[in-house]
């Protein structure tokens, strides 16, 4: 066995070796044996299985593994040639060649460390801005969003007919062909009209419908109806119209404040304060993502200069390779496919994008260090289970997808990178 390295750059260092067939050959031997005190084979007591039968049945696997331990001694030894610490090893080595030659096995690979960045004085890198103000329009429109949460539907007491916005008590039956469907009744079902909660020109035909009014509507299912006897179809609905109720909010005043933070004795100025926080809040959020956070790892990428680690590059380039294949007709994508030209032109127009997002992560990471910026497991779930609830999910399932996906570091990192830039613009303050 040989090993040399070379160290291409502050973050990569190329590693070459050759392995003896021999070597492989003699742990493959040890292996198998190893193997043979272990393994079940039909025929064989435990224990007493031939290291031959070993080898003819799990003679790939034994090779398999043969070359992976001569691979990591000759990468130990490069370690120790350099002097790096395996501690600051980063990510899965880049193999470059791997070839047979005769009685040897020639290596090359790319072995990658973590930065090291002298991040000096990053003050300036925080943009300088204005916390937007909510105006008195706004803070008048959010207290009657407050308000209509508190709503109470009540039947008019005016003759007149179903519109709009009005709630319809009623009775229904549906027909298919003549007959009855299944699900397709209710009494007294409850119906916001124009909340298009019923398929398409249901509730615009009960529009006009008076107290007691019997009326018969003919719809027709959407094509893509989750029932599929019912898909498309036309279909016939006899209904009874029992009452009608329109919502009416509370008065904006200090009852109102008292129901909406829940305290008796909290007033309507109380109120306005917290739909303007509520308000302020929001502009700040919209703020941050459309403009202050861009700006703030643009300014990053530009302030420092440091070699990256070629195998975290790559991995970048994967993904960004695979999101924007997404965008690809199927024509370009079967292009890319068989063309290894065509790959390499795709790989090589997301590069630039790759580098900066890689530079941009080392560089949040030893800022958060710095800042004794964390982020716990708790934390993390809160955020989760928030955004499964905002989202109509459930937040189990939604947590056991993040587990699997192994996508809790990824939303790890954007919330220590929030924490870290609404400290550096002081939003908290």
């Amino acid at each position: 066995m040989t090993a040399n390295v070379e160290k291409l750059d502050s973050a990569n260092y190329k590693v070459t070796g050759t392995i003896d067939k021999k070597d492989i050959a003699s742990k493959i031997d040890k292996l198998a044996k190893e193997a043979a005190k272990s393994v079940k084979v039909d025929g064989f007591r435990p224990g007493k299985v031939p290291v031959a039968v070993v080898k003819k049945i799990y003679g790939e696997k034994l090779e398999q593994d043969a070359e992976g331990e001569a691979i990591r001694e000759v990468v130990e030894a490069a370690y120790k040639e350099a002097g790096i610490d395996v501690n600051d090893v980063i990510g899965n080595p880049i193999f470059e060649k791997f070839d047979d030659k005769g009685e040897t096995k020639e290596m090359e690979i790319i072995v990658s460390t973590r930065p090291v960045i002298d991040l000096g004085d990053y003050s300036d890198v925080a943009p300088e801005f204005e916390k937007p103000e909510p105006t008195d329009e706004e803070i008048q429109e959010e207290l009657e969003s407050i308000a209509q949460k508190f709503t109470k539907a009540k039947s008019i007491q005016e003759e007149r007919a179903l519109q709009e916005g009005d709630i319809a008590v009623f009775d229904f039956k549906g027909f298919l062909d003549g007959e009855a469907f299944e699900g397709g009744s209710a009494e007294n079902f409850e119906l916001k009209i124009g909340s298009k909660q019923f398929i398409e020109g249901f509730e615009e035909q009960m529009v006009g419908m008076k107290k007691g009014e019997e009326k018969k509507i003919t719809v027709t299912f959407p094509e893509d109806y989750q029932a599929p006897n019912l898909a498309g179809k036309e279909t016939e609905f006899e209904i009874k119209l029992h009452d009608i109720k329109e919502e009416i909010a509370p008065e904006i005043d200090d009852a109102l404040a008292a129901k909406a933070l829940g305290k008796e004795d909290a007033t309507l100025d109380e109120l306005k304060n917290h739909a303007k926080d509520i308000i302020k809040g929001a502009k700040i959020r919209k703020l941050y993502e459309d403009e202050l956070k861009p700006k703030i790892l643009e300014n990053l990428v530009a302030k420092y200069d440091f070699d990256l680690p070629k195998n975290i590059v790559n991995q970048e380039i994967d993904n960004l390779v695979n999101q924007k294949a997404q965008t690809l007709s199927k024509e370009e994508l079967e292009e890319v496919k068989q063309s290894e030209e065509k790959l390499n032109e795709l790989r090589e127009s997301v590069r630039e994008d790759a580098e900066k997002s890689v530079k941009a992560t080392f560089i949040v990471d030893a800022m958060a260090k710095a800042e004794d910026i964390t982020v716990d497991d708790s934390e993390i779930s809160q955020v989760i289970y928030y955004d499964a609830l905002m989202n109509g999910q459930d937040p189990q399932q939604l947590m056991e997808y993040y587990q699997a996906n192994n996508l809790f570091p990824v939303v790890k990192m954007g919330m220590i990178e929030d924490k870290l830039f609404s400290k550096l613009l002081k939003l908290d303050d």
